[in-house]
């Protein structure tokens, strides 16, 4: 993903696929909607157990769904009042 951002013309003081997980962790954390444990689960932060990181991949995985959708309406809603064309 940052090599095609800097193929886009981004620079690395600009934007990196890390800042897009940061933003997105703290919209949703700021939310107040959803279940820490089901954000971190959906930005694949990787549980340190590795048994339990085995059974866990569809942990909270209907609020992810849910989750998901809202942040979809979210980006759409900021895309709009700005004005952005894709």
């Amino acid at each position: 993903m940052n090599a095609a951002l800097r193929t886009m013309g981004f620079t690395k003081d600009e934007v990196t696929a890390h800042g897009f997980r940061a933003t997105a962790s703290t919209l949703l954390n700021e939310s107040g909607k959803w279940n820490p444990d089901a954000i971190e689960r959906q930005l694949a932060h990787v549980e340190g157990n590795d048994v339990r990181r085995a059974y866990a991949r569809g942990e909270h995985w209907d609020e992810r769904v849910r989750m998901m959708e809202w942040w979809s309406e979210y980006l759409e809603e900021l895309k709009a009042q700005t004005g952005f064309r894709s």
